[in-house]
């Protein structure tokens, strides 16, 4: 047996033991996965649409913002230099507090957003992580079942080890 080309049996074995973590996979693994990135997708969605929600809403601020300003500027040929000045001040007042607060929102949306995808990439590779040694563990089990196929088992590790200590 060459260290290149695998030995027909060697490979046949191989192309089971594929195909069955392949079979296990796709039947109890993917739709696992798959739930849960759509769940997350959602979630994501759910954000994004959150966020326009609050855009539309400023925007309405700013035509009611638009709307004051008129208003203003009615009631300024009417009233005092004095009261004038001191509603502009006001109103200069308001419109920062609201660029603010508006700057605040879209800012925490954006985070939020972020830290969701975050976690949902962590819990994704979490689940496929344990998925993983999950299905590892029921091949081992299932492969080492038998008394004679474990004792083989642990006499190929006992061998092995006694050729790496002395090769050392």
């Amino acid at each position: 047996m060459s260290l290149v080309t695998p030995d027909f049996g060697l490979l046949f074995w191989m192309v089971i033991i594929f195909g069955v973590v392949f079979f296990l996979l796709a039947k109890y693994g993917f739709p696992i996965i798959s739930k849960g990135v759509e769940s997350r997708s959602a979630k994501i969605e759910k954000s994004l649409k959150d966020a326009d929600e609050i855009e539309a809403r400023m925007e309405a601020w700013k035509s009611d913002e638009a709307k004051m300003m008129e208003e203003v500027r009615r009631q300024q040929a009417e009233i005092l230099r004095d009261a004038a000045q001191t509603r502009e001040r006001i109103i200069a007042d308001a419109k920062e507090e609201a660029h603010q607060q508006a700057g605040k929102i879209l800012e925490s949306a954006r985070k939020e957003i972020e830290a969701e995808k975050e976690s949902a990439l962590r819990d994704i590779r979490k689940e496929v992580a344990l998925l993983g040694v999950s299905v590892a563990e029921k091949v081992l089990r299932n492969e080492l079942s038998d008394e004679k196929t474990s004792a083989a088992f642990m006499d190929s590790l006992v061998d092995e080890a006694s050729r790496q200590q002395m090769k050392s």
